[in-house]
This record gives C-alpha cells, sequence and structure tokens, in this order.
C-alpha cells in the first residue's frame, strides 16, 4: 500500500501533469505505440477522447487513493472490461513503461527516483487489480 507521503507526492506530481494533460495522454499514448504497435489496433476510436479518458481516470484514482477497497474493486472492473478490448496480461508491463516514460518527460526533474518509485508503486496496485479482475472473469 502507498503512505501518505507517496500519496501526497502523486498528487502534487499529477497536478503539474494535468495541468498539461491532452499533451501528457498524447504523449503516453505514442510512448505505447512506439513500445508495442500491436497495440495500436486495439484502439477502435479516435485516440483524442480516449487520452481524455485516460486523464479524468488518473485524476479519479488519485482522488480514490484513501478509499483502497472502492480502488481495488473499480479496477477490477476495469480489468474485466478491458479483457473484451483484447487486453492481455503481458500488455500491463507495456503500459507502466509507457505511463512513467510519460511522466519522467513531463515532469523533467521533479521526476526523481522517490517520485518515480511512487508513481510505480501505484501502477502496481492498478495493474495487480486489473489482473485480478481479468483473471476472475476467465475462471
Amino acid at each position: 500500500m502507498l503512505d501518505l507521503e507517496q500519496k501526497l507526492l502523486l498528487r502534487k506530481t499529477f497536478a503539474v501533469v494535468e495541468r498539461q494533460s491532452h499533451v501528457s495522454a498524447l504523449m503516453f499514448y505514442q510512448r505505447l505505440f512506439e513500445l508495442d504497435p500491436m497495440l495500436r489496433p486495439l484502439f477502435k476510436s479516435d485516440i483524442e477522447p480516449q487520452a481524455v479518458k485516460l486523464m479524468d481516470m488518473l485524476a479519479a484514482l488519485l482522488d480514490m487513493l484513501e478509499k483502497p477497497d472502492e480502488l481495488n474493486e473499480i479496477m477490477e472492473e476495469m480489468g474485466i472490461r478491458h479483457l473484451g478490448y483484447g487486453v492481455k496480461d503481458e500488455h500491463y508491463a507495456t503500459v507502466g513503461v509507457a505511463l512513467l516514460g510519460m511522466l519522467s518527460s513531463v515532469l523533467g526533474k521533479e521526476f526523481d527516483a522517490t517520485t518515480r518509485q511512487a508513481w510505480a508503486a501505484l501502477y502496481q496496485l492498478i495493474a495487480e487489480a486489473m489482473l485480478r479482475g481479468a483473471a476472475g472473469a476467465t475462471k
């Protein structure tokens, strides 16, 4: 679980990302498709609305940090939905790399080792919950 210092750091740095949310989200998708071009066909619609959804979801996740049970439930449900989009277990690692890469680009020097660790820990919680949901749906 994340400690108080990590939660504060996540919120502080996300505020910087959110001020340039459109560019940040597009950077994320550009990096994601560079890492694995086979993921592009999973996005059937224009990437612009998807970019908005990404930033909205990150904001919502940060708002739920004090409600871990609710956060887990929502992420498990999202994992189930993502099965229907064609997302596979191995895609989660690529998404994590793309997310951290985008954060590094947007935050620059603010993305120090402590900040990287906090974001990596958050992504790990998210990915584990989504994978749990997906695994439960396939049983």
